[in-house]
């Protein structure tokens, strides 16, 4: 029984990879359709201080996805977990209204039918998200259409990890080294696509405006080296000092596979994202 198990299984993964999942030059062709390589399976980190749009990012993103294509999205399935316990809906809901039918709001039920294609999950500890994530699995392997998975944020246990692992760095690092190892087997198995944000220690919201070479000179990793590893893309995003009064970002994308940098300006409006 349980040989045929796994048959089943290795079916539906096959089926799985068959689909076709959307890759990032689908997600975001702004921030992404450069790239030169596979894009299927990679894992992202949205990295930077409070405050300077990686959860709005994030929504823009789930939006992109679950919006259907008559509306310009792409239709498929997002999986967010949620471990700040600050997941907006109210806020996607709002995203979703202003790009359905033109801005002029859509149906209640065309808002419920995009909604129908995101699945939200909350974690409280990282043992907790290492459980879930093992759980999740079998919706992963389960629904084809599932192309993105959001993870917000990777590093909110990170001082409780510390605190509970005692003096030794490897039981610190225990749930989030597996975590990212489980992440990793997700991305490649199941072709998803992994957006997952941190926030950056002791860094002023404005340290990477300078441009893509002082987004490398003053990032200072501080998860453990199997996050590291697993990681293809980091986003640098940031405030600008003298506009904090203003709704302007910037990010700075890094391709570590290419080694290559872009900067991008974004607002923050009612609807969303909107590159400049």
């Amino acid at each position: 029984m349980c040989s045929d198990f796994h048959r089943a299984e290795s079916g539906t993964q096959l089926l799985a990879r068959l689909e076709g999942r959307s890759s990032l030059k689908e997600i975001e062709p702004y921030l992404f359709a450069d790239e030169d390589s596979s894009v299927h399976g990679d894992i992202l980190e949205f990295h930077g201080p409070e405050g300077t749009g990686k959860t709005e990012m994030l929504y823009h993103l789930t939006a992109r996805c679950v919006l259907p294509k008559s509306e310009g999205g792409l239709e498929v399935e997002v999986l967010f977990i949620d471990t700040d316990y600050r997941f907006d809906m109210l806020r996607l809901v709002t995203i979703l209204e202003r790009r359905l039918s033109g801005g002029s709001g859509g149906s209640e039920d065309a808002v419920k039918r995009c909604l129908g294609r995101l699945f939200v999950v909350s974690c409280g500890s990282s043992t907790h998200l290492l459980l879930t994530l093992h759980s999740l699995e079998s919706t992963v392997c389960g629904h084809p259409s599932l192309c993105l998975l959001i993870l917000d944020s990777l590093s909110a246990f990170y001082w409780i990890d510390r605190a509970n692992g005692g003096e030794s760095v490897n039981s610190q690092e225990s749930a989030l080294k597996k975590c990212s190892q489980f992440l990793e087997k997700l991305a490649h198995e199941y072709r998803l696509v992994v957006f997952a944000t941190t926030q950056s220690l002791m860094q002023k919201a404005s340290a990477w405006t300078e441009g893509p070479s002082s987004a490398e000179a003053d990032y200072r990793p501080y998860l453990c080296k199997a996050w590291q590893r697993v990681v293809k893309h980091r986003l640098f995003f940031s405030r600008p000092e003298d506009l904090k009064t203003s709704n302007r970002f910037s990010l700075v994308s890094h391709n570590l596979k290419s080694n290559s940098f872009k900067k991008h300006v974004f607002i923050i409006g009612e609807s969303g994202i909107e590159f400049c």
